[in-house]
């Protein structure tokens, strides 16, 4: 009875549990990355989490000026908004005296 590279003797009958673990510690060993590939990745997650802690910052400052923006506006039209209704109201008033 003779061993085939695979799991299977030749006579179909299963290998013994020892060998089914040795060959999935072999796995993990092959999956398994280096120290320096984890280096590598944990250096590619630590510059992209300072970029996008930049882009944050970035995105906030922009936010914030848009609302200061928007404030400026808001008050521009409120006062011109005040400004039409007087201008309305003296309009009126210099069409309503000769009536009277």
């Amino acid at each position: 009875m003779g061993v085939s590279s695979s799991r299977w003797s030749l006579r179909r009958r299963p290998l013994k549990q020892r060998h089914l673990r040795v060959l999935s510690l072999s796995r993990k060993r092959r999956t398994r990355r280096s120290s320096k590939e984890e280096k590598e990745a944990k250096r590619r997650l630590v510059g992209a989490k300072e970029e996008m802690e930049m882009k944050n910052l970035r995105l906030y400052v922009e936010n914030r000026s848009i609302m200061e923006a928007n404030e400026r506006l808001r008050q521009r039209a409120l006062f011109l908004h005040r400004e039409n209704r007087a201008l309305l109201v003296q309009l009126q008033s210099k069409f309503t005296r000769p009536t009277s």
